[in-house]
This record gives C-alpha cells, sequence and structure tokens, in this order.
C-alpha cells in the first residue's frame, strides 16, 4: 500500500495506478481480503461488475463518499448514479482546490 499503509475503506475514492483504467479515479465498493477491493464508477465499471483490484495498484485519496458508505453498509449495494455523482463532486473539490492553489502561487 502507498501512504503510510492507509486502510482502504467503503466509499472511499481511489486513483488507479496500474492497468487499462491508470489515471481514472473509482470508488470501493467492496473489500476481497486484505490485499485486493472491488472498484466501480458507475460509468465504464458498473456496479454490478465491479473491477477486482490490487490495493498496491491504487491511489488512496482522503475523501470518503459519505451517500455511497451509508448505501453499501445499509443494503450492500449503491446505484451507478449515486457513484458517478459522488466521483464528480470529488472531482468537482479537487479542480477547486488546485485553482486555490495556483492563485497563490501566481501572487507571489
Amino acid at each position: 500500500m502507498n501512504e503510510g499503509e492507509q486502510i482502504p475503506l467503503l466509499g472511499q475514492v481511489v486513483r488507479v495506478l496500474q492497468g487499462r483504467e491508470a489515471g481514472q479515479y473509482m470508488i470501493i465498493v467492496g473489500m476481497i481480503d486484505d490485499r485486493f477491493v472491488l472498484l466501480a464508477d458507475g460509468e465504464k465499471r458498473k456496479m454490478n461488475k465491479p473491477k477486482k483490484k490490487n490495493i498496491q495498484h491504487v491511489e488512496l485519496t482522503n475523501y470518503i463518499s459519505p451517500e455511497v458508505q451509508n448505501s453499501l453498509l445499509e443494503t450492500g449495494r449503491v446505484t451507478n448514479g449515486k457513484l458517478r455523482f459522488a466521483i464528480s463532486k470529488f472531482a468537482g473539490e479537487i479542480v477547486t482546490d488546485y485553482r486555490k492553489g495556483d492563485l497563490h502561487d501566481g501572487e507571489r
């Protein structure tokens, strides 16, 4: 695992580092064991056919979608629309933070 051996959690957004989906953001929708997780994004990877991925091949973010996490814990499922919404919300926050950082760097 990366960055101080973080523990992956349901509903957590990750960035794929290896494989066909490298560079894309996905959400952890299942845990197989201490080495593998199930990932879905609601678009290319639907909830009914998640991607099994080694946790060493993903970068964990600090963002956990409460909507996705609650849905998975309560029912064991989540809608593809909810996954897409969570990823777009996460992407919007990252872009906003990046732009704020850019403004401060440009002022110097």
